[in-house]
């Protein structure tokens, strides 16, 4: 969230006489554990959540009684903080042109039109927000969209079930509290649905984590919602950083046999300052015993290459395997890397015991990579923000760990540099259950001439086959949803499909798109799910046409399936 919080005081001030805010109770953390060799991390923290009261169904709608729409606000990711202009001339990559395929896609299972600015706005009584930040979990004959901050839930043809919805129902939050970048999962084992999100109190003063569960298979049905107190401000022994009260931004969801992963960027609420990345493994066991306070280990401040990286993806991990895996970027000046780091939590089951795991990590070379340049887009001479080059999303299968991120790039025979997704595959090795060694066995770019493709987003079948989707945009070119495949053993991404075309051009005078797509694989193993931003028909748009973003879902086939 790279909002000015002061002035999202001052906005969300109606709140003042709302609902009452949910109960939160603060954990008192330990003291730093001592010194562990370098590439090895001693859990900050050892702990419980917090259950709050399970929440009904919220109304279908709000549309009446709304008050007139205030000024629109960010709910997009921090920033470290960088001047996105004209890249260091030898950070963008060079690659070739992937075509575009002709016409948009038809054939596809579903492709359909997702939660969008209006549904936003008329589930948060008037208020509009950018970017949608998207959440996609789908199973037992579901899907679930959440954005910020709006879901809806629907059968797998594109048929509402239920929505849209106020996205702080699922998590027993009050209306008008103040959430942000949401995330979801379904795991088809246990018929569970996961969900995350961040939580600012009204005044800015605390911040929580919360973590919602649904173990009856139905996402329609009471969610339960466990609390950790993010605020920073410490116990008697814990951490007391100097800017905080903070909050654990843009929250990233992975999961394994014992563990809910869930990692974050600890910023001040009020401040500028950064105090790392952050990973906390919560024992699975007690998720789905819906027990009143679930065990935790979280490990902070975490550093690698002589960095304090943003916080690294953790895997959705598929199948057995020797440890939870997480992959991020390193780009301590956030201008451009080519390296990635790599961590590994082995022993996981001992989280649930109140036994500590062992995380480890270790940096690697890799391709080149830039933060991305602002995308042009058709009908209008603003540009669209495009992010930077953290890790957007990331899955354990078959022993290797995939991976990908937004790029500058320089496409061969183009007039321009442009944004573009650098795709990685890496094959770590344990050692007495700690990182040894990971090498990259396959990476590449995806990268369309006289386009910028923004916020990628990567899933991986069983079988190796991979499936990409993002944003499409261009000066010819309105802001699409467009997706892409890697067959099984290929080294590079086929043709770039349009599935939805762009309507129009995006507000000129919005700030932010993204922050991230999501890829979600069938549970079934045939197909992989797919949602991304764009901007939609005009009936999905807000109706005063700001912040007209949308989202779009697709369901694409795999090759084996």
């Amino acid at each position: 969230m790279r909002e000015d919080f002061r002035r999202l005081a001052a906005s969300l001030g109606r709140a003042a006489g709302g609902a009452a805010c949910a109960s939160v109770v603060g954990l008192a953390l330990p003291a730093l554990a001592a010194a562990a060799p370098s590439n090895v991390y001693s859990p900050a923290a050892a702990g419980t959540a917090v259950r709050a009261a399970a929440p009904s169904l919220a109304p279908a709608t709000l549309a009446a009684a709304l008050p007139t729409p205030q000024t629109p606000i960010s709910r997009g990711a921090r920033r470290v903080g960088h001047a996105q202009s004209t890249l260091d001339p030898t950070a963008p990559p060079a690659t070739q042109s992937v075509p575009v395929a002709g016409g948009a896609s038809t054939s596809l299972p579903a492709n359909f039109n997702g939660v969008s600015s209006l549904d936003s706005a008329v589930t948060n009584f008037g208020q509009e927000f950018e970017p949608p930040d998207q959440g996609l979990c789908v199973g037992n004959g579901f899907v679930v969209e959440m954005v910020n901050s709006a879901y809806t839930v629907y059968r797998p043809d594109g048929t509402v079930v239920a929505g849209p919805f106020n996205i702080n129902g699922p998590f027993a939050e009050p209306l008008l509290e103040f959430t942000s970048d949401p995330r979801c999962y379904y795991e088809a084992a246990t018929h569970t649905w996961y969900a995350t999100i961040v939580v600012l109190n009204p005044t800015f003063t605390a911040s929580t984590l919360d973590v919602a569960v649904n173990t009856s298979g139905d996402p329609t049905t009471p969610w339960t919602t466990y609390k950790i107190d993010t605020s920073g401000m410490g116990g008697r022994s814990g951490p007391k950083h100097r800017e905080c009260p903070c909050f654990a931004d843009q929250p990233r969801v992975g999961i394994d046999a014992h563990n809910l992963y869930v990692t974050g960027d600890d910023f001040s609420i009020l401040g500028a300052s950064f105090y790392g990345g952050e990973i906390f493994a919560i024992a699975k066991k007690d998720l789905l015993g819906l027990v009143a306070k679930p065990r935790f280990v979280l490990f902070a401040n975490l550093r690698i290459a002589g960095t304090e990286p943003i916080a690294p993806q953790p895997a959705t991990t598929v199948g057995a395997a020797p440890a939870e895996y997480f992959l991020g970027s390193i780009d301590s000046e956030e201008i451009s890397g080519r390296q990635l780091a790599v961590w590994a939590l082995s022993n996981g089951a001992a989280v649930v015991t109140g036994g500590r795991p062992t995380l480890s990590s270790i940096a690697i070379e890799s391709e080149p990579y830039a933060v991305p340049l602002l995308a042009e887009q058709k009908g209008s001479s603003s540009l669209i923000e495009a992010g930077d080059d953290r890790m957007q999303q990331t899955e354990f299968v078959g022993g290797r760990i995939w991976g990908e991120l937004d790029t500058g790039v320089a496409v061969r025979g183009d007039t321009a540099d442009r944004a573009g997704a650098a795709f990685f595959d890496v094959r770590p090795t344990l050692k007495e259950g700690v990182l040894s060694a990971a090498r990259i066995d396959v990476q590449g770019y995806v990268a369309v001439r006289g386009n910028y493709l923004l916020y990628p987003a990567l899933q991986v079948s069983g079988a190796g086959e991979a499936v990409m989707v993002g944003t499409l945009s261009g000066s010819s070119r309105y802001p699409s949803a467009a997706y892409t495949v890697l067959a099984p053993g290929a080294s590079a991404f086929g043709p770039v499909t349009v599935a939805g075309r762009g309507t129009g051009p995006y507000d000129p005078n919005a700030e932010r798109w993204g922050d991230y797509s999501y890829a979600a694989l069938d549970p079934s193993g045939t197909s992989v799910w797919l949602a991304t931003e764009y901007v939609p028909p005009k009936s999905s748009q807000t109706t005063d046409g700001e912040r007209n973003w949308g989202t779009r879902v697709l369901d694409v086939p795999l090759a084996g399936g």
